[in-house]
């Protein structure tokens, strides 16, 4: 569970989002970051319980910065306003899937696969998809992805007007083959975020995507 402190915490700095309040609220800071800390530990054994794969990552692995890198937005506040982690058998800063869970008063989400992959990775996906896709299909058609997250992510943004090049329009796996990244998300509700419950569920959650990364890391690694 997060302590109500800490989710204040990410509430009052969005509102005061600037390093005049941040070093004003240093302790409350120096709080919320032994309770991420201890969030991210207790996601860390519940998951290595359920995807052994993960045994070798610690905490410093999977926990950000609370620093924005603001060097190529628009956008200067100096903070994030919400707890990352994400857990990759390929650890936080490699191309590999993973698990991530995103905590943030009215926007928390947890999600899995690989986002944005660069244009070298994204091909060798979907050769993947396309040579392999009753694979994928069966995946996302079986129990417990199919029920938990229902299908891969889809919108606008992610996904290709036509056929990717090298690929043919008429492929019976062509509406994945378009996606630009792979990714399945479910929203977490504030309710749970103090409950004690949080970890446990939230994990039970994931690890349905654990099909998922496997094959999406076949894909990169082979």
């Amino acid at each position: 569970m997060i302590q109500k402190a800490s989710l204040d915490f990410l509430k009052d700095l969005k509102e005061n989002n600037n390093r005049e309040w941040f070093h004003a609220n240093k302790k409350r800071y120096d709080a919320f970051r032994e309770d991420y800390q201890q969030l991210v530990q207790d996601f860390l054994t519940a998951m290595t319980e359920r995807d052994p794969a993960l045994r070798h990552l610690e905490v410093k692995d999977c926990m950000f910065r609370i620093n924005r890198d603001i060097r190529f937005t628009k956008d200067k506040s100096p903070y994030k306003t919400q707890m990352g982690i994400w857990m990759s058998t390929g650890q936080k800063n490699t191309n590999l899937a993973g698990y991530y869970i995103q905590i943030e008063p009215g926007a928390s989400f947890l999600t899995g696969g690989v986002y944005w992959p660069d244009a070298a990775d994204l091909k060798k996906i979907r050769k993947e998809i396309a040579f392999f896709q009753e694979d994928l299909e069966e995946i996302l058609h079986g129990e417990p992805f199919a029920t938990v997250f229902g299908d891969l992510d889809r919108n606008e943004e992610n996904q290709l007007k036509t056929a990717p090049k090298d690929f043919d329009k008429d492929h019976p796996a062509i509406e994945y083959l378009k996606l630009k990244y792979f990714t399945a998300t479910r929203n977490i509700p504030d309710k749970m975020l103090t409950s004690r419950s949080l970890v446990n569920d939230t994990c039970d959650q994931l690890i349905a995507l654990k099909p998922l990364t496997e094959f999406l890391n076949r894909a990169l690694t082979s």
